[in-house]
């Protein structure tokens, strides 16, 4: 039958959820076929719905999904034949005025207007996904956790791959944006089995492989300096070629191997330099770089392209957050907040295994598409939850809460304070002086 994978799915879900698994199925079923609302209540309201509006809250309150078992389930899903390829990322959800929320920090967001800074106040929440096409905007996460007061995007990000890595079946390419590409990063994940692709800052600085030991002094750590952003420090690349590609027009692409950063001299990486002529304004444009840090680099008329499958996670945020209404409540909690996370990559694992069972249904003012996109998958679920139906149960009655005591006063939140995190640097070791 053709529902049967979606339908065992969700079954295999609906088992180990645990507390208030039926409330929690139908707020993902309410989300999933709405297209949008004013407030998260308005979830109650929904058809699929089938409990009280406060079940929504008290769901959130009593679950506690189970975040590797699911990973688990998810892994399951994946092609045994071909390299996974994952991405990373991290995104802020905002809480500018959850003034009693406790572990709010400083996270960065783009601002539209230009010469905003790009900071707001709230959670960060880090991100493993899997990339299944070479082009569109599918990310299916794996991992989808929050960044707490005491860790930072990369170290977050380092221990994410590690656990998915050890659970996956072969090597994957990972892909990550220019934040990880730094040294501190390279070292954390530089015995995990997964090979990185990585962006660069135009101002790094890197080292070419120190020369032979001449057999005077301290061996040196570091080769000869190479400066991105300084044409005078390269050398002459180890490979170089030229791409005439259908979209981005004449590139230019240059190989320099065996480089590495100050901070972590042992492991060597190939940087790679995409540089594109833009021939309608007769000028070449800002370059590319990139940094390789694995087993078996592909060929470098491909490598470039595997980059560009990155941009897909950055499409799935925007899709959690307006179509999955994932920063629309205002909860109170921030235990709360990481259990309605957690239902984001079950929705859109569900959207990927009813992908090829729905028709397109564009709404008057959309063209027809063929691959259909998560959105377009969405519109449809409507009528795919009226075949397969839910696996949870029917409410059953509970009776009128009593509510609050008469004379038992009422006590305000404590009011948290925003925690700001630092950045450790090892102070230098002064020798004593005899």
């Amino acid at each position: 039958m053709p529902f049967d994978k979606l339908k065992q799915f969700r079954s295999s879900v609906y088992t180990i959820l645990g507390k208030a698994k039926d409330a929690l199925f139908d707020l993902m079923d309410a989300v999933l076929v709405t297209r949008s609302v004013y407030s998260f209540v308005e979830l109650s309201v929904s058809p699929v719905f089938r409990r009280k509006w406060c079940s929504i809250y008290e769901a959130l309150e009593d679950s506690n999904p189970p975040r590797c078992e699911l990973m688990q389930l998810y892994i399951q899903q994946l092609p045994k034949t071909e390299q996974l390829v994952l991405a990373g990322d991290h995104t802020a959800w905002p809480r500018l005025e959850a003034v009693t929320l406790k572990e709010r920090t400083y996270e960065h967001q783009a601002q539209p207007m230009s010469g905003a800074k790009p900071v707001t106040v709230g959670q960060g929440y880090s991100t493993i996904a899997w990339i299944p096409e070479t082009q569109g905007s599918w990310a299916l996460p794996l991992l989808h956790e929050r960044i707490t007061s005491f860790e930072n995007p990369l170290e977050k990000a380092a221990a994410q791959l590690r656990l998915v890595c050890q659970n996956l079946p072969t090597r994957p390419l990972s892909l990550w944006d220019a934040e990880y590409g730094c040294a501190s990063f390279v070292k954390n994940t530089a015995d995990i089995a997964a090979d990185k692709l990585m962006r660069l800052r135009s101002n790094r600085l890197l080292y070419s492989a120190p020369p032979p030991y001449t057999g005077v002094g301290r061996p040196r750590v570091h080769g000869n300096k190479f400066k991105l952003n300084d044409s005078t420090t390269w050398w002459i690349p180890d490979q170089m070629l030229e791409v005439l590609d259908p979209k981005m027009g004449r590139l230019c692409l240059r190989l320099w191997c065996n480089l590495h950063f100050q901070q972590s001299a042992k492991i060597n990486m190939h940087v790679i330099q995409v540089e594109r002529y833009d021939e309608a304004r007769s000028r070449t444009a800002r370059p590319l770089w990139l940094v390789w840090v694995g087993k078996g680099m592909p060929e470098l008329s491909q490598i470039w392209r595997h980059y560009l499958r990155r941009f897909a996670i950055d499409h799935w945020y925007r899709f959690a957050k307006q179509r999955l209404h994932w920063t629309l409540p205002k909860l109170g909690t921030r235990e709360q907040s990481e259990r309605w996370s957690d239902l984001m990559p079950l929705l859109t694992w569900q959207l990927w295994l009813a992908r090829e069972l729905v028709n397109d249904r564009p709404l008057p003012w959309q063209k027809s598409v063929t691959n259909l996109t998560p959105g377009r998958v969405a519109q449809s679920m409507g009528a795919i939850f009226a075949v397969i139906g839910t696996p949870a149960q029917p409410p059953k009655s509970r009776g009128k809460s009593p509510g609050w005591p008469t004379g038992q006063p009422r006590t305000r939140k404590i009011r948290c304070p925003i925690v700001k995190k630092g950045t450790y640097r090892p102070q230098k070791q002064h020798s004593k002086s005899a």
